[in-house]
């Protein structure tokens, strides 16, 4: 049985302050809870009902799942209809972006990006097409808001994120930089070359307009019907499958 600070403890994880004031973060459902534990991040509980339970397998004996009643599940789930199993993973050390690490690779560059459904699209999509790394803006949703882990399917336990000042990023021009944007070249025109920041934009506002100056080359995937404008997440989608399908081109898979 759970105590009301327990409860307390893990409802208030929806939170982005409690996040950081308690250095964790939730993951909800037995597929994405089995990819943390079988990743780089800690784990540090893992609560469950009896009935899935049995689907937990080859969890490290140094990680006991607590069983609950699906009543008790109920009182943490952040899901209108719980999986019964919910983790508490510590959220990591932020890291340093190293542009090095960017050198003769592809990474996404997100403005501002608000929707957390978006977000964890997006996350997922980078994986799918082997982008190892994705530079967020410090305005970008939190990575660890529940949403965003929930639509990542895991993803996020591979995929490196970063959030800096995105304009200071771009300004160094120590790396070609691709806008996506209205008005601009056509995706299947252009050369991505071996490495590049691909940047999107807001879900409303598109790039900030004091960023545009400073990108290499605007691109943009053709209208073809009479859609105003096309989802960030699936524009995203869109330029990772065009850069994809031009490295695959050149024989170097990896993005």
């Amino acid at each position: 049985m759970l105590s009301k600070a327990q409860i307390s403890l893990i409802t208030s994880l929806q939170h982005k302050k409690f996040r950081t004031k308690h250095g964790l973060f939730i993951v909800e459902g037995i597929k994405s809870i089995m990819e943390f534990v079988h990743s780089s991040y800690k784990v540090q509980k893992i609560f469950t009902t009896d009935q899935a339970s049995t689907k937990l397998v080859k969890i490290p004996q140094n990680i006991k799942p607590t069983i609950l009643t699906e009543s008790d599940f109920s009182k943490i789930s952040g899901l209108k209809n719980p999986q019964g199993a919910l983790a508490l993973v510590e959220i990591p050390e932020s890291l340093a972006l190293d542009l090095n690490e960017l050198k003769g690779k592809h990474s996404l560059v997100l403005d501002d990006i608000q929707d957390p459904g978006n977000l964890g699209t997006i996350i997922r999509t980078a994986e799918w097409f082997g982008i190892q790394h994705i530079i967020c803006s410090i305005e970008t949703v939190d990575a660890y808001n529940p949403k965003v882990v929930q639509a990542t399917m895991g993803s996020l336990s591979r995929v490196q994120l970063y959030y800096t000042d995105i304009a200071d990023l771009i300004l160094k021009k120590e790396i070609a930089t691709f806008g996506a944007l209205l008005e601009g070249e056509s995706i299947y025109e252009t050369d991505f070359g071996q490495e590049g920041l691909i940047i999107m934009g807001n879900e409303g506002n598109g790039i900030r307009t004091d960023l545009i100056p400073s990108i290499k080359k605007a691109v943009t995937i053709p209208r073809i019907g009479h859609a105003e404008s096309l989802n960030v997440a699936v524009a995203t989608t869109v330029f990772c499958s065009e850069i994809a399908r031009h490295r695959m081109k050149t024989g170097r898979q990896q993005i």
